[in-house]
Parts: C-alpha cells; sequence; structure tokens
C-alpha cells in the first residue's frame, strides 16, 4: 500500500511512513508478522487506520474510525488524531454518532437532521446559540451549591475572591455538551419539518 504513495513524497511531507513506526502508531507493533484474518475486530479497526494514514494524507476521511475499539485503543486513536492535525497539519472529516468523541476532536462540528445540516459550529458556539447556561457546582462547609450562569468564568472569579473563598471545595464547572445541543438542534429540526409538511 505504502509504496502507491512513494512518487508523490516531499521533503516537507516523505511518503510513504515507515512500516514499523505506522504499526507503532497504531498500537500494532506486536502484531507486525500476524496475518490479517487472525486479529480481532478492534485490531482491524486500528489497521484500517495504519492503511489510511500510510501516505501521510493532507486530507482524512474517517467514518466511525473508533467504532469496535477498546476504551485503551481509544484514547490511543484521539491521541494519533491530535498529533496528525497538529503535527503534520491533516484536515480530518470524520462522522460519529459518539457526541463525547465529536468533543474531544472536532475544531468544528457539522449537525445532519433528516439528510440536512442543521449546525455548523464549534460546540462552544453550538451551546452559546441555544442560550444554554453553564452550571456551576460547589460545596461549602457540607453543603452543596448549584448556580446557572450565562457568565461562568465570572462567577467562579468572584465566587473565589469572596469572603467564602478559601473554604470553598469541589468546584465544577459544567458547560452544556454537545450531545445537550445536538438534541436541542435536532428537535428543533423536526419540529419545522413536521410544520412545513403540516402547512403543505
Amino acid at each position: 500500500m505504502g509504496s502507491l504513495y512513494s512518487e508523490y513524497g516531499t521533503v516537507a511531507r516523505p511518503r510513504p511512513r515507515d512500516a514499523d513506526t505506522l504499526l507503532d502508531l497504531v498500537g500494532l507493533a506486536d502484531k507486525a508478522d500476524a496475518k490479517i484474518r487472525t486479529l480481532s475486530g478492534g485490531q482491524r479497526r486500528r489497521l484500517d487506520v495504519a492503511v489510511g494514514i500510510v501516505g501521510r494524507p493532507e486530507v482524512l476521511f474517517l467514518d466511525e474510525p473508533t467504532a469496535g475499539l477498546d476504551p485503551d485503543a481509544r484514547r490511543g486513536f484521539h491521541e494519533l488524531i491530535h498529533a496528525l492535525v497538529d503535527e503534520e497539519e491533516t484536515t480530518v472529516l470524520l462522522t460519529t454518532h459518539d457526541l463525547g468523541e465529536a468533543e474531544r476532536l472536532a475544531d468544528r462540528v457539522v449537525i445532519l437532521a433528516g439528510g440536512r445540516i442543521v449546525a455548523d459550529a464549534t460546540a462552544d458556539a453550538l451551546a452559546d446559540t441555544l442560550g444554554r447556561e453553564t452550571q456551576v457546582r460547589w460545596s461549602l462547609d457540607g453543603h452543596v451549591h448549584v448556580h446557572a450562569t450565562h457568565a461562568a468564568t465570572r462567577f467562579v472569579r468572584d465566587l473565589l475572591n469572596g469572603p467564602e473563598g478559601s473554604r470553598i471545595g469541589g468546584l465544577e464547572v459544567r458547560r452544556p455538551s454537545l450531545e445537550d445541543s445536538y438534541l436541542a438542534l435536532v428537535d428543533s429540526a423536526l419540529e419545522a419539518s413536521i410544520t412545513t409538511e403540516e402547512a403543505a
């Protein structure tokens, strides 16, 4: 597979990747001499990723790449994607139903509902456009307090600089998740679609 890319290599972007380095990158170094039919489902998914990046692509399309991976392999895959984007400036287009994964990996999120794009922004911007508040939770003298706010940074700063700031523990700031945004946007899109169909 790698030989297909050798004529496209440059000094800045040598192609293909060294096979041993590539297998190490995807966590299959110990399977270098194994036949593909002997690999587990998760190991085959990792091999698929290796095949996808052997030629050092400038644009990489991934469809549900972590399906079937155990948590350790999934974390390793996320680190690999960050390295491809940060160190090699690879553009990655990833489709996933795992919204936590999308939130961890994506600079930009496109949400589809009914075959149409209903949102295209960062995860934070999606939460902001929906007007969702951030929850701040903390404990003070054995009591748990929760406050919802649109200005979490300012609220936490004031809280910690206040007269009881030194006694505050268990501070947690929870912004609306991508899942919260996704559900709200898809529900809204479906409602709009139903209303349009009824009007027609």
